[in-house]
Parts: structure tokens; sequence; C-alpha cells
């Protein structure tokens, strides 16, 4: 009894160093760099790398979009509103029965930055 005990031992370490022969041909074969899955995990990690800097790019220049886009806003917005005040001011003006005597024009002064439109005659 003690033999068959003693065989079944063996084979069993045999089969268990079997086992880890194949399991570190494996391992060795998944960490290579070349052609395993080592090499696809590093291009993939360059991939990520140049991808997170590509978007870090985009972030500042749509930031930078956004400043100028909010700026232009604002200086249309203050047009508009000059824009506004102008016709306001057209529809006062006296007219005659056969219509208006006289032709405005308008003129833009360009100067400093609080200058605004101004109708002439």
């Amino acid at each position: 009894m003690d033999l068959i005990a003693d065989m079944l031992l063996g084979a069993g370490a045999i089969g268990a160093g079997f086992y880890c022969l194949v399991l570190s041909r494996r391992l060795k074969s998944f960490n290579q760099l070349e052609g395993g899955m080592g090499g696809a995990i590093a291009v993939l990690s360059a991939q990520v790398d140049d991808m997170t800097r590509a978007l870090d790019t985009a972030r500042g220049a749509a930031g930078e979009s956004a400043n100028s886009l909010r700026e232009m806003t604002q200086r249309a917005e203050a047009a508009a509103a000059q824009l506004e005040l102008m016709l306001a001011t057209l529809h006062d003006l006296p007219e005659t029965a056969d219509g208006p005597s006289r032709k405005f024009r308008v003129q833009r002064r360009r100067g400093r930055q609080g200058d605004h439109l101004e109708a002439a005659e």
C-alpha cells in the first residue's frame, strides 16, 4: 500500500512539474516585447500618451477659441446697441409732406475704443 501511495505521489509531482514548465513557457511568450502581449501593451501605452498630449492641445485651442468668440460676441452686442440707439434717434427726425428734405449720412470715426458712431449732415 505504501508503494502505491508513493507512486501516485511521484506521478502527481511529475504532473505538477510538467504543468509548471508549460506555464513558464506561456508566461515567457506573453512577456516578449517583440511579438507577444508585452509588445501590444507597450504600443497601446505609447498611443495613450500621444492621445493625452493631443487632447491637452485640443483643450487649450478650444479655450482660446471660446475666449475669442466671447470677446467678439461682446463687441457685436455693443455695436448692435449703438445701431439701435442711432435708429431710434432717426425716427425722431421731422419729416415734410413730400418726404425728408435732407439726406443724412452716417460716418464712423475711428479713434479710441470708447468712441461711438456719430451721425452727420
